[in-house]
């Protein structure tokens, strides 16, 4: 089973409004509603691949209710914690000349809560499993939260996937896991530089290895991506070519499809195709990826993968 973890789901408000106006009354032409937040979005793609997986983590008030109803009309399927002070949050995401995002904190959650997600995870996975911790936390929370639960997770036979920033990233390396995806901006800052090249990203991936990473993804927008493995094999792509229509869950689709790549027969090779264009799949849409979207994009870039 793969189990995906978001500590602070959203309800993502999508609105669209032509030649927006600050201290003025403006009005939208579009407006849509998704169920957001780093982990959800993986197991969204990943049964939009035909991968099954439990989203779990932290819901609250009428828009916990509404995320919950939004990702059982997808058929995903959940086991959410409820908690009681506080909503889940609701990030406002505003399109217009530029885009703009004002994202919510999400509910209380106490130490009490904390455990309970830990105990249910440690009684739920079994060997060979897939754990993904993706996203960021709460205010409440400190940032050792990922690596609090993968020392309780240390002595069990599965595989860990981390997507986070800064400290909360860098405090899980020691526990060695599997996989971790920072994008350029991210890797860049841990270590103080700015990264441009695919290159440049393959040196600052081996680093991360080096602290305890067993194998490092870097996405890099329209520059690609590179895939440094365990075996210390380095795979490196350009980006596919379409139209950006939304970035935003395209890390997190790029996760699902290498997810949903390396499963089939362990082949990192194929994992790393899977994973650039299910990223930019979503990246190219509307919505998150398709299984048909991706097929599409995987037979354009064949002969193209370095």
């Amino acid at each position: 089973m793969i189990y995906t973890v978001t500590f602070n789901p959203s309800l993502d408000y999508i609105v669209s409004v032509k030649d927006f106006k600050t201290g003025m009354v403006n009005r939208t032409h579009e407006e849509l509603i998704y169920a957001g937040g780093k982990g959800i979005n993986v197991s969204m793609v990943l049964k939009n691949l035909g991968v099954e997986s439990t989203a779990i983590g932290y819901t609250a008030g009428f828009t916990g209710d509404e995320i919950e109803r939004l990702l059982k009309e997808k058929g995903v399927t959940t086991n959410f914690i409820r908690v009681k002070n506080g909503i889940s949050r609701i990030n406002v995401k505003l399109r217009s000349n530029e885009e703009s995002e004002i994202n919510g904190q999400g509910p209380d959650i106490s130490p009490d809560d904390v455990e309970k997600l830990y105990s249910m995870l440690e009684n739920a996975v079994k060997d060979g499993d897939i754990v993904v911790l993706a996203g960021s936390i709460p205010d409440v929370m400190t940032q050792d939260a990922y690596s609090n639960l993968m020392k309780r997770l240390q002595n069990r036979n599965i595989k860990v996937v981390v997507d986070a920033t800064r400290d909360l990233l860098e405090n899980v390396l020691e526990y060695r896991p599997f996989l971790i995806k920072p994008n350029n901006y991210e890797l860049g800052e841990i270590y103080g530089v700015d990264i441009r090249t695919r290159d440049e990203a393959v040196r600052y991936a081996f680093k991360m290895q080096e602290r305890g990473a067993q194998n490092v993804l870097v996405s890099m927008a329209g520059e690609g991506a590179v895939l440094v493995t365990e075996k210390g094999d380095v795979y490196k792509s350009e980006a596919p070519e379409g139209k950006v229509v939304n970035s935003v869950g395209a890390g997190d689709s790029m996760i699902a499809g290498f997810i949903a790549g390396y499963i089939e027969n362990e082949d990192y090779g194929k994992a790393f195709k899977m994973g650039v264009c299910t990223g930019s799949a979503s990246a190219f849409s509307e919505e998150l990826a398709t299984g048909e979207e991706v097929k599409s994009l995987l037979s354009s870039m064949e002969g193209k993968w370095n």
